[in-house]
């Protein structure tokens, strides 16, 4: 039986050796999971599902220290922000049980011609099917609660695959859930190669799969999914951020400095581009670098560091190959632009970087800002715009009609007006469009897209109302 070695993000320190799923075992979980769901009459019931999910939620509070610590060690994301991501994860749970109060189903207007004379409809939800989830490193506990904690609400077995470099927070997560309630078949972790991972994709009992990672691999596996089968992909951005000349540009540093380089810049919303008027521009510059060299780098463990590892000594390599063409071709470090162990990187703000090299048209993911100035707003709205990439973008001004004309005008799913692109609360939507993902996320919108909404219509006989006793029904 093969194994991976789980390593601690910052130093490759051991953490735990635990089995990867064979073949025999992706085969075991989709037919355990398929016939739960084809047992109609075992289908947990909306109030267990709350109970479940309330309990866990409950659980998880009691365990804080524990998950964070465990998102510090193998996802090498800083003490405080880690704390951070295990309420937004408690909050996700809470959210996927409350859902269950508001969502239903609604009457379709009938008797508003002849043809609907007589008849009365309506729709209610039902689970879609096996829920096939696949996750990313970079928010190892709270993305798998927005991948499953949905699935479970809507009542669907779900099978989730995390990412490699993270698989226990999702373990830890997935003990909750059974500690708390949950059958163990209706959530199954598999932990297992890409090849593996393909087949859970492509297997015709999948009825619905969430991704988030790569772009290439979220259209790839969308292009194999069975047929029937939903999916909602969510991929990354180079989220474009404008301060104007009449902005609060002072007021803006802090968020900027959040929004650029929290977790490492390992945010699919994260900053990337910068867009400065040219009169803030150097007061702007002279200001926000040294609050950039002022970030603590190094080990995630400590309290007061600001900024931790990449995932892993490659990420550190290509981002750092990234910068290096950037130079290369022209561009000017304002600070940062180097290791400072093999796998952090500092904090780096680049000015004057050539149209057309690869860190203003790929994703960095990485703790890397490109500035630039700008005379007219449409020379900014042109430039943000240039890169297929659609999910989050950032503006900064005093000015309403710019901010409403340019929350129009940008590429973005969702535009932040006087906050940095990352911002998200756990129920709003959430999702990229183009290359950036399909579907929207959030708590509630996941519930609904891992639901089908049926319909059943009565028809009267003998009358076109409605207000006839139960007796007045009968069977043609």
């Amino acid at each position: 039986m093969k194994r991976l070695d789980v390593t601690r993000a910052f130093d490759g320190v051991f953490l735990e050796s635990i089995e990867l799923a064979d073949a025999e075992q992706v085969e075991s979980a989709l037919e355990k999971a398929q016939s739960l769901y084809e047992l109609r009459q075992r289908w947990l019931t909306k109030a267990e599902r709350i109970e479940i999910l309330e309990k866990t939620s409950s659980l998880m509070r009691a365990r804080v220290s524990e998950l964070a610590a465990c998102i510090v060690a193998e996802g090498g994301k800083p003490l405080r922000d880690a704390r951070v991501e295990v309420e937004r994860a408690i909050e996700g749970v809470r959210l996927a049980a409350q859902a269950l109060f508001t969502q239903h189903g609604t009457e379709i207007p009938m008797g508003v011609s002849s043809a609907s004379a007589g008849r009365w409809a309506v729709t209610y939800h039902e689970p879609r099917g096996v829920v096939v989830a696949i996750s990313a490193f970079n928010h190892p506990l709270n993305l798998i609660v927005h991948q499953v904690a949905p699935a479970v609400a809507a009542g669907c077995p779900v099978i989730v695959k995390p990412s490699l470099s993270t698989p226990l927070s999702c373990r830890h997560f997935v003990e909750i859930l059974r500690e708390a309630g949950l059958p163990a078949g209706w959530c199954q972790m598999l932990v297992c190669d890409n090849e593996l991972s393909e087949r859970l994709v492509t297997d015709p009992r999948n009825a619905f799969l969430s991704f988030i990672g790569s772009a290439n691999v979220g259209w790839k596996l969308r292009s194999v999914l069975p047929p029937g089968a939903a999916c909602a992909l969510e991929h990354g951005g180079l989220a474009p951020m404008i301060v104007d000349e009449t902005a609060d540009w002072l007021g803006a540093i802090d968020p900027l400095l959040k929004g650029c380089f929290y977790h490492a810049g390992q945010v699919c919303v994260s900053g990337q581009r910068l867009y400065l008027h040219e009169s803030i521009y150097d007061e702007f510059i002279d200001r926000f670098v040294p609050a950039v060299e002022e970030l603590r780098a190094g080990d995630p463990a400590d309290p007061v560091v600001d900024v931790g590892p990449l995932i892993s000594e490659r990420e550190v390599a290509r981002v750092d190959g990234a910068v290096t063409e950037a130079v290369n071709a022209g561009a000017e470090v304002l600070c940062g632009g180097k290791r400072i162990t093999p796998t952090v990187y500092a904090p780096t703000v680049l000015a004057g970087v050539p149209s057309g090299s690869l860190i203003l048209e790929r994703e960095i993911f990485g703790p890397v800002v490109c500035v630039s100035k700008f005379a007219r707003i449409e020379e900014a709205i042109t430039s943000a715009n240039s890169v297929p990439e659609f999910f989050q973008a950032a503006v900064f001004t005093r000015d309403l009609n710019r901010a409403l004309s340019l929350s129009r005008e940008l590429h973005g799913m969702a535009v932040m007006v006087n906050d940095h692109s990352a911002f998200r609360v756990d129920w709003m939507p959430f999702g990229g469009h183009r290359s950036s993902g399909l579907g929207v996320g959030g708590i509630g919108k996941s519930m609904r897209e891992m639901s089908i909404e049926r319909m059943v219509v009565f028809k009267t006989v003998g009358s076109e109302s409605m207000g006839q006793d139960v007796e007045g029904f009968r069977n043609d």
